[in-house]
């Protein structure tokens, strides 16, 4: 990560960092058993900050650009040092780069519920999270808050005290805001920036800046997003009365449109339709009518077995319903046989007529071909 040159294998004549880490902010330039030669070429690149130490003391701080130590170029040292008169013998100090770029797509998120009080629904527990970006916007105050002697700090390192004052502040900011639960979704960024300004003063403290930040998600306890869930079902269906009719209304247009046993669909549906007292109305929909209930078919007599009816398949569709004996002049007729299939209310899907015992009596009946 780093590139020097050491004259007679103790002097540092190049002192530079590249970075290809992505997530390192500060790391420490090795001088372990070295000393810098005078005029030793500096040279801090665009989104960095070099920070020199003298025996524990911050002294220097340099922008992006190329240096040579000297004298005029190292003005705290030199006072430290009482190099009034100016110095050309090598020396010892402990330099870090800091990164001074942005570090984008930091999580964050509340680990527990926020408890706010709604205008609406009362009390209730909000849950959040979101992302947001750093840079360090004072390398002299990060390194004597943050970093201290770490040669090497990483993003990670800070991130989760980050966090802890994000989701404090956003805590106390959610709770007193006022704003209903149904509309945060549309305040995001109006919270967001309140609590990026709320958060600005505790994190300037470290030498650092949030650039950005961002609300992707406040959600509600999940048994609370389903009974909102079924509060907008109702809200969407309005006056239960009339959506039950227009159901109905739609169910028997349904079944009048059935190609098997089309007069019965028809039938039935359009009976359906007066039973619920049902007429088109001027919302395209069904509207009630004031009608004589329908009349109720008497029970078959004692003693007399109700007959058992079939629909039959045929090109595809579904045709019928037909007693034994029209089925036996269909087979006759060559009309009906023994692949033919069929069926009837209580029956486990359609079968072949020939694995029906009621119906495969047609075909044993029936008289052989006359000869020719």
């Amino acid at each position: 990560m780093s590139i020097f040159d050491i004259f007679g294998g103790e002097f540092i004549d190049i002192i530079e960092w590249t970075d290809d880490t992505r997530d390192t902010m500060v790391w420490r330039f090795e001088t372990v058993g070295h000393a810098i030669k005078y005029g030793a070429k500096l040279t801090v690149r665009e989104g960095q900050a070099a920070v020199f130490v003298h025996e524990g003391q911050l002294a220097d701080v340099f922008g992006p650009g190329l240096y040579l130590l000297e004298t005029n170029n190292l003005p705290v040292l030199t006072r430290l040092q009482h190099w009034d008169h100016g110095f050309r013998s090598p020396f010892k100090s402990e330099i870090y780069f800091v990164n001074t770029t942005r570090f984008n797509n930091q999580k964050w998120g509340t680990k527990n519920p926020i408890i706010a009080r709604d205008p609406e629904f009362g009390p209730v527990r909000l849950r959040a999270y979101g992302t947001y970006s750093m840079r360090v916007s004072d390398p002299a105050r990060f390194m004597g808050e943050i970093v201290g002697t770490d040669g090497e700090f990483t993003s990670d390192e800070i991130s989760f005290q980050i966090r802890n004052v994000i989701v404090q502040e956003f805590s106390r900011m959610i709770a007193g805001s006022g704003i209903p639960v149904l509309d945060m979704a549309a305040n995001t960024d109006q919270l967001g920036k309140m609590v990026a300004k709320a958060i600005e003063p505790v994190i300037a403290a470290y030498g650092v800046a949030i650039p950005e930040f961002y609300i992707e998600n406040i959600s509600l306890p999940q048994a609370v997003e389903q009974m909102l869930d079924k509060r907008t079902s109702m809200g969407i269906i309005g006056d239960l009365d009339r959506f039950s009719q227009y159901a109905a209304s739609e169910a028997a247009l349904n079944a009048s449109q059935n190609q098997g046993g089309a007069g019965a669909g028809m039938g039935a549906a359009m009976g359906a339709a007066m039973g619920m007292g049902l007429t088109r109305g001027p919302w395209g929909g069904a509207a009630q009518q004031q009608a004589a209930p329908a009349p109720v078919a008497p029970p078959p007599l004692p003693g007399k077995q109700v007959e058992t009816v079939w629909h039959v398949a045929r090109d595809g569709k579904a045709d019928g319903p037909y007693g034994r004996g029209h089925l036996g002049r269909l087979a006759a007729k060559g009309e009906f046989a023994r692949d033919t299939l069929v069926w009837t209310p209580g029956q486990d899907g359609w079968l072949p007529a020939d694995d029906v015992p009621e119906l495969a009596q047609l075909f044993t009946m029936m008289p052989p071909p006359l000869p020719r």
